[in-house]
């Protein structure tokens, strides 16, 4: 993989005790890439593409965002450059140590909302537990692969100092169509896949209002059947 993150440095502003809010910065770099966000609870607020050389706003804009400094692009840039100071200072005075590697954890892959067949929908190829920072994901879609619709967002650290990375795929659902989200990364010596069916996720409604009427139909016929046998009944008794 190209992109190896070595070094990453996150400060966490816990607002109460009860931890209400979690506001979060994340700066990382290696010789040819970095990463700087800004998060809030989970959310990515804020970040820097180093390779287009601008910052992005992820959030849609009828949620209102925060908004950031007209500057805030080139404090990234500043910040990534002494995370590549200190990242060469350390590994000298470490004598270029192994490397730790953690494998992901956990794959899955789940539909946004339930699947309706022919209705614009959203695959989530959600990645945890791996340690250095980023995975390679790719996306196949009957065996051949996709990459148009594909997007996916920046390391987010988790509290055993291992990330999470999210991939996401526009689709359209059909019968008959299986998707794949593939996952590379330094520790694993072959991908790792986790497949999505729309045969067996495709959304059925719910025929409970059936079996409530069939119920009431019976029972209601049950109870024309013993009135009509007590009336039998009773005239047999006259």
């Amino acid at each position: 993989m190209k992109m190896k993150l070595l070094l990453f440095l996150c400060s966490v502003l816990w607002v109460h005790a009860e931890v209400l809010h979690e506001d979060l910065r994340i700066t990382g770099c290696s010789e040819s890439d970095g990463e700087f966000m800004y998060a809030l609870d989970a959310e990515e607020m804020w970040y820097a593409d180093f390779k287009k050389g601008e910052g992005v706003l992820p959030q849609p804009p009828f949620i209102d965002p925060i908004r950031f400094p007209d500057d805030i692009y080139q404090h990234a840039v500043n910040n990534l450059d002494i995370c590549r100071s200190n990242m060469n200072t350390r590994r000298i005075s470490l004598k270029n140590p192994p490397r730790k590697l953690e494998s992901p954890s956990s794959l899955m892959v789940y539909s946004r909302d339930d699947v309706e067949l022919e209705e614009k929908n959203i695959l989530i190829c959600h990645v945890s537990g791996f340690y250095p920072a980023p995975v390679n994901v790719s996306w196949t879609k009957n065996g051949q692969k996709v990459t148009e619709g594909t997007n996916i967002n920046n390391p987010y650290p988790n509290k055993d100092i291992t990330f999470t990375q999210i991939s996401r795929l526009d689709f359209i659902p059909q019968l008959g169509d299986v998707y794949s989200c593939s996952v590379e990364h330094q520790a694993l010596k072959e991908p790792m896949t986790s497949s999505f069916d729309v045969d067996l996720n495709v959304h059925q409604p719910s025929n409970g209002p059936t079996v409530f009427l069939a119920v009431g139909l019976t029972i209601g016929f049950l109870g024309v059947a013993v009135g009509t046998f007590f009336l039998v009944k009773g005239n047999q008794c006259i």
